[in-house]
């Protein structure tokens, strides 16, 4: 049965400002991988600009980023870094 979450490992949690967006590793089915959400996903989720808070709203979003990054995965399951865009979103 295919997960429907990401299990995020919090310890790695990284605000990549340059490119905007917050990087992290997570496992799903026992399989790890790199991963980033994009400021503007952020953003939807928050109502809010992730400037200088992106990694305080990805905390505050978890859940919701934990479940968008296995659709992610999903569409593009062979990039080094999983991008979660807004294209994610419902």
């Amino acid at each position: 049965m295919a997960e429907d979450r990401l299990n995020i490992d919090t310890k790695t949690l990284e605000d990549n400002s340059d490119l905007r967006q917050v990087e992290f590793e997570a496992e799903v089915s026992e399989e790890r991988y790199q991963f980033a959400v994009q400021y503007d996903v952020l953003e939807a989720l928050s109502a809010v600009s992730p400037e200088g808070e992106a990694v305080t709203i990805f905390k505050q979003h978890a859940e919701r980023i934990a479940q968008l990054g296995v659709v992610a995965l999903a569409r593009d399951p062979d990039q080094e870094i999983v991008v979660i865009s807004e294209n994610d979103l419902d």
